[in-house]
């Protein structure tokens, strides 16, 4: 917290101290209740003009604690708007540096609550925690001096009860900071799992396995709440009962037996055990303040580690003295990589083992193999998703990781399968990458991408808002995609076939869009369907993370292996599909 919160500290102690002047002025109320009661029950006439100014300084003090209390928390509270500013950009960038490799091992629940809930936890730490513990602290202090002021007795009565609540409370919260952690562990479990179910529901309800899909955030609910009832059960018990003590009638019960004490032994007078007695009846509200501001800096303490552990997350190294590619050839030597442990997995997946391979510039190379061969790291180590554990990744003869990044996406793009728009104007979309484009370069690279028809149909053509105004169809959002990588204008492109699940129509558009996009690249493609990469000038075959065999198509159909089992199997399928087409034209 010391960390996270070191650009408002200042706002927080100026907060703090005016809070203090605020303080302050509450005790001016009950001296002048004291000194009002001396006035009135004074022997012979009142006096008039005493009075009135007794009226007039309890007025000022009730004002100057209402304003001082007002600025203490405008300042912590501004403070707290800047500082959940700076955390959320921090954030936001630091997530934008991370390699992919974070994501595919953290759930979007977790990050979720990072980014929302752990930053929105710390509002209370900043905006209200210092100065009302500030203010539940010293109050009572200042009003409890003015106690012993007017005897020492009276001071000790007003505080009675108070020892028997710090033990209770002491006692109950002894473990409270692991059982907090506890707690967030467990709401950071259902989240993840509430994302989950949501995510896959329309897949699980058309197989019949809702109930079964959602057991594991059943699971993780009853988990929660066994831990959550085994914790607060006892402490609830334990608070009902020392609560009591600071009970108003009991308060109110011993300050007044004790007081008649001290008033009938000549000790006090009347005036003075009312004014301590209203004194007493106060300071639970302020111990009551101030362990709400312990429970609520424990829970803070565990959203600000789990935002300083996501800030400190290692990200991809960048080189200080960055070179520039010389050219657009791309060789990819001895490259190892294994993704990391996750959770319940004490030894990381190797996804690549030794990989040799070599894109000429301008050359069209497809990655094919069965499901969990590598196809996908082996094409996101270009544009440095991640590094490889061992070996190279170079373009234009410079190692990927001794490339700026800001260089580096000037020399590589990649349209992936699944499409990511955001939610601004269809014109900034395209333009993602290229900022400064002019609308006619926009334009331009929406036709090529065979999309600006369709964009002109939206209510506000290319200044419609994606998911407000402008709903695409999957080809439509590919070709949305394949225009802003058209815009960006990169020379090397990473592929991920974007027609594997697009209708024929859409297919047909796609395919023509993405014609224009490859022409005159180097460009790296993840073939889902063989019949599409049967042109390429070098098709690599990955099986286990190796390369199992390289070549053109007939090269690979000829020697057999891996490449030519599956392009028979892929024939049979598109064979049996024809088949299935005719049969329900006939049937038509």
């Amino acid at each position: 917290m010391r960390e996270l919160l070191e650009p408002v500290r200042t706002r927080t102690l100026l907060g703090q101290a005016i809070q203090l002047l605020a303080s302050a002025a509450t005790v001016v109320p009950f001296i002048g209740i004291v000194e009002l009661g001396r006035t009135l029950l004074a022997p012979g006439p009142v006096d008039s003009g005493r009075v009135w100014l007794i009226v007039l300084i309890v007025g000022v003090g009730l004002a100057a604690r209402a304003l001082f209390g007002f600025l203490a928390l405008t300042v912590t509270h501004f403070a707290d708007l800047d500082l959940q500013a700076q955390l959320r950009v921090r954030i936001a960038d630091k997530l934008g540096r991370l390699p992919l490799g974070w994501f595919s091992r953290t759930s979007s629940g977790a990050v979720r609550k990072s980014v929302q809930s752990d930053v929105a936890e710390l509002h209370y730490l900043v905006a209200h925690a210092n100065v009302e513990a500030t203010a539940a602290v010293v109050t009572p202090l200042f009003a409890l001096a003015y106690c012993f002021v007017l005897d020492w007795r009276l001071g000790l009565l007003a505080i009675a009860t108070l020892p028997l609540y710090a033990l209770a409370y002491a006692w109950m919260a002894r473990d409270m900071t692991a059982q907090m952690a506890r707690m967030d562990a467990g709401v950071a479990k259902i989240s993840a799992t509430i994302v989950e179910f949501i995510a896959g529901v329309s897949v699980v309800k058309t197989f019949g396995q809702v109930g079964k899909a959602h057991r594991r955030f059943v699971d993780a609910a009853d988990e929660f709440n066994d831990d959550f009832s085994g914790y607060i059960g006892p402490m609830l018990r334990l608070e009902a009962v020392s609560s009591i003590f600071l009970s108003a009638p009991l308060i109110l019960l011993v300050n007044l037996a004790g007081g008649y004490w001290f008033v009938d032994s000549g000790w006090v007078e009347p005036i003075e055990l009312v004014g301590s007695t209203l004194i007493a009846m106060v300071l639970p509200t302020a111990l009551l303040t101030v362990s709400m501001a312990v429970h609520t800096r424990q829970q803070a303490s565990g959203a600000a580690q789990r935002i300083v552990d996501l800030l400190g997350e290692p990200e991809l190294p960048t080189t200080d003295s960055p070179k520039s590619p010389v050219g657009h050839d791309v060789v990819i030597e001895d490259v190892d990589f294994t993704y990391p442990p996750r959770l319940g997995v004490s030894a990381g997946v190797k996804a690549l083992d030794g990989v040799n391979l070599q894109l000429p510039a301008g050359s069209l190379t497809a990655l094919v193999g069965p499901s969990g061969s590598g196809k996908s790291t082996l094409a996101t180590l270009l544009p440095r998703f991640g590094d490889p554990d061992s070996g190279s990744v170079r373009i234009g003869g410079v190692d990927v990781r001794e490339i700026a990044p800001s260089e580096l996406y000037r020399h590589v793009g990649f349209v992936l399968q699944d499409v990511q728009l955001l939610s601004t104007s269809v014109r900034d979309n395209i333009r993602l990458g290229r900022p400064d484009a002019t609308d006619d370069d926009v334009f331009a690279a929406a036709r090529a991408a065979n999309i600006h028809d369709r964009i002109l149909e939206l209510p506000n053509g290319y200044d419609t808002i994606v998911g407000v105004g402008a709903h695409f169809s999957g080809g439509e959002e590919q070709r949305v995609s394949i225009a802003r990588a058209l815009l960006a204008d990169t020379p090397i492109l990473v592929l991920d076939e974007a027609t594997a699940f697009a209708d024929p129509e859409s297919e047909a558009q796609i395919q023509e869009a993405i014609s224009t996009l490859v022409a005159g690249r180097t460009v790296l493609v993840i073939a889902h369907r063989l019949g599409t990469i049967t042109h390429a000038d070098n098709i690599v075959v990955l099986d286990g993370g190796r390369v199992v065999g390289q070549g053109t198509h007939t090269d690979l159909v000829s020697a057999g292996g891996v490449y030519a089992a599956m392009w028979a199997s892929y024939q049979a399928g598109t064979t049996r599909q024809d088949e299935e087409i005719a049969r329900q034209e006939a049937r038509r």
